[in-house]
């Protein structure tokens, strides 16, 4: 596997071939909180004049190695490469014409200029702040209650009908994501503004080892009777974090209503055939 010096002076030796403006890189490889390891890609900007002369033709893609797969991908006016390699380097390139450099930056949390012999990235500072958390409000506190006794309606729904992915995609994507949130606001009440990373990758930092452990017990979706199992105590594990939020800020938590929703889906989904045979 080359090291990192191998991979960017090949980054940078192939941007000097193309005659880029400017070279930049951002994700983990940029933030010394992030891991080190072999699974870190390299998130690499080409700024460029040119852009649809370079599309036109990719072969000199081939200057970064042999690749195993790739994939392109259009992104408002820049393209995206995403390429793995052979000795499982991985470097995600996007060009992006130097009109639009603006427009990058606002999708990246920080990044470090490489390459900038006309200074176009000058008028820029980057933003290390994207997936920082503010304290929540009582309004963002009462809409996410909402959202998570709403949404466990759907769950029930789905696995009484035995539609497993419809389940698994709410209770997943949309319930237990209300539940990450009171979680990140148990953080920021006490700290303040706090960095939790992308899709909440630092957030057990900040908690207990045993939340962690708790929360992870929860991602069992393989069948009806695990979903069955993971929605209650995802439901028992908002129920008691929200009770909790609701004392140290004071703020109002509409406990009657979660209360039927756990009734609700008990007397649904205790009596299913699925679940008492």
């Amino acid at each position: 596997m080359r090291t990192e010096t191998e991979m960017l002076d090949v980054i940078l030796k192939t941007a000097e071939t193309l005659q880029v403006a400017a070279v930049a890189m951002s994700g983990s490889r940029t933030n010394p909180k992030a891991l080190k390891d072999e699974f870190q890609d390299y998130d690499v900007v080409y700024v460029v004049e040119n852009l649809d002369e370079l599309i036109s033709d990719l072969s000199w893609t081939d200057q970064f190695g042999k690749r195993i797969i790739e994939q392109e991908v259009r992104l408002g006016h820049r393209r995206l490469f995403l390429m793995l390699f052979e000795d499982g380097n991985r470097i995600d390139l996007t060009l992006c014409p130097k009109e639009y450099i603006k427009e990058w930056i606002e999708s990246e949390a920080d990044f470090t200029v490489l390459e900038d012999p006309k200074g176009l990235f000058a008028p820029y500072s980057p933003n290390p702040q994207r997936y920082w958390t503010n304290p929540a409000s009582q309004i963002d506190f009462e809409k996410a209650c909402n959202e998570f006794w709403w949404v466990s309606a759907y769950v029930v729904k789905g696995i009484c009908r035995k539609q497993v992915i419809y389940a698994t995609d709410h209770l997943y994507g949309i319930c237990q994501q209300e539940l990450l949130k009171i979680l990140v606001w148990q953080v920021a009440s006490d700290r303040g503004k706090v960095d939790i990373g992308k899709n909440y990758k630092y957030l057990f930092q900040y908690l207990p080892a045993e939340k962690e452990k708790e929360f992870t017990a929860l991602l069992d979706f393989f069948d009806q009777k695990s979903l069955t199992k993971s929605l209650f105590a995802t439901m028992n594990f908002f129920h008691k974090e929200a009770q909790a939020f609701s004392l140290k800020t004071g703020f109002h938590y509409d406990k009657v209503t979660a209360e039927k929703m756990i009734e609700y889906a008990k007397e649904r989904l205790e009596t299913n055939e699925t679940f008492t045979k």
